[in-house]
C-alpha cells in the first residue's frame, strides 16, 4: 500500500548508528500523523549491519531492507532504494547520525504544502574537517553552481527530500548520487530550493570516502556538464567538432596544393607536397575531424541501445 512518505537510508558498515537512527526516526514520526516505511539499503556491508537491519526489518512492519552482494556504492543503494519506494514524498539521509532525524517533518511539508519538487539539505554549520572535507565541499559546490545554474550551497548533502515523481524519472548511476539535484533539473524539475538543516558530529567509526572522493567527484561534475546539454545528443557535439576539424585541414591541404600549382606554374622553385610539415598538419586534423565525426555516431547508437541493467546485484530483500 503506498504510504504518505518513504525514508531511504544507504549504509556501508554502521552497525553502531544504525538502531539508534531507527528509534530516533520513529520517535519523531510518532509525533505526526502521517504514513511512512523505512527502506536501508546496505551496500555490503562487512561488519554487522545486515545483521541489524534484518533484526529491525522483522520487529517492526514499517521497516524494509535491501542487501547488495557487494559494495557498489552510494549511487547504486540510492538507485535501488528509489525503485522499491513507493510514498508519495521520499527523504533519503546518511546512517552515520551527522543526519538529523528531526528535520523530517520539515522536508515533508515543503514538497506537500510548498510544492517543490526536491529540497536539498544545507549543512551550513559543519562539525567535519575543515582541510580534508569543508574546503572541498566548498570548491565543489561552487564549481557546480557554475556549471550547473542552480543556486544550492550543499549538493551532496545526504538529507533531501523528493516528490516520488523526481526519484522515479531521475537514474542515479556512476557516482551522480552528488549532483541529484542537477540531474533532477536536467530532466524537468525546476522547482528545487535548499533548507538549512543540522549537521552533527560522527559519533561512531570514521567516514567511508577517502581522498579518491574529490579526483571523482571533479571527474563527474565534467561528465554531468556534458550530460546536461549533449547526453541526448552526442552527436551535436562530435559531429560539429568533427565538421569543424575537417574543414580546417581540407582548408590547409588546399593552400598546400594550391601553393605548389601556383609555384609549378610560374617556373618558381617547389618541394614535394610531403616534404611541406603543412600537410601533414592537415592530415593529422582531417584524421581527427573524422574520428570525432565517428565518436558522435557511436554515441548516437550506444545511447539507443544502451542497457544500465546489471549494475549491481542484490543478494536479500525483505519487503513488508
Amino acid at each position: 500500500m503506498s504510504k504518505q512518505l518513504s525514508i531511504v537510508i544507504p549504509l556501508l558498515n554502521e552497525e553502531e548508528s544504525l538502531e539508534e537512527l531507527h528509534q530516533w526516526i520513529l520517535r519523531v514520526l510518532e509525533q505526526t500523523d502521517i504514513t511512512y516505511d523505512i527502506w536501508f539499503i546496505d551496500d555490503g556491508s562487512t561488519d554487522n549491519s545486515w545483521d541489524v537491519v534484518s533484526t529491525l526489518s522483522r520487529k517492526h512492519n514499517n521497516t524494509n531492507a535491501i542487501k547488495f552482494l557487494t559494495n557498489y556504492g552510494k549511487s547504486q543503494a540510492l538507485h535501488a532504494g528509489f525503485a522499491a519506494v513507493n510514498g508519495e514524498v521520499v527523504i533519503t539521509m546518511d546512517a552515520d547520525l551527522q543526519d538529523s532525524p528531526e528535520e523530517i517533518p520539515a522536508l515533508y511539508q515543503m514538497i506537500t504544502e510548498q510544492g517543490f519538487d526536491l529540497v536539498s539539505g544545507w549543512k551550513k554549520k559543519r562539525y567535519d574537517s575543515v582541510i580534508a572535507k569543508n574546503l572541498p565541499s566548498k570548491l565543489f559546490n561552487w564549481a557546480a553552481r557554475k556549471t550547473s545554474g542552480l543556486t544550492l550551497h550543499d549538493f551532496n548533502c545526504g538529507l533531501k527530500a523528493y516528490r516520488r515523481e523526481v526519484v522515479k524519472n531521475v537514474d542515479v548511476h556512476g557516482e551522480m548520487h552528488r549532483y541529484i539535484p542537477v540531474l533532477a533539473a536536467n530532466a524537468g524539475f525546476k522547482n528545487i530550493t535548499e533548507k538549512i538543516v543540522v549537521h552533527q558530529a560522527r559519533k561512531y567509526g570514521s567516514t567511508k570516502f577517502g581522498y579518491e572522493r574529490f579526483i571523482n567527484g571533479f571527474l563527474d561534475l565534467i561528465t554531468i556538464g556534458f550530460l546536461s546539454k549533449y547526453g541526448k545528443r552526442p552527436m551535436h557535439l562530435f559531429g560539429s567538432l568533427g565538421i569543424v576539424m575537417f574543414l580546417i585541414g581540407f582548408v590547409i591541404a588546399g593552400y598546400v596544393g594550391i601553393s605548389k600549382l601556383y609555384r609549378l606554374y610560374n617556373d618558381l622553385p617547389y618541394n614535394l607536397v610531403t616534404d611541406n610539415p603543412w600537410f601533414f598538419i592537415a592530415l593529422t586534423v582531417m584524421l581527427l575531424g573524422t574520428l570525432f565525426f565517428i565518436a558522435g555516431f557511436l554515441g548516437e547508437l550506444i545511447l539507443r541501445s544502451g542497457n544500465q541493467s546489471g549494475r549491481y546485484f542484490i543478494e536479500e530483500k525483505l519487503d513488508h
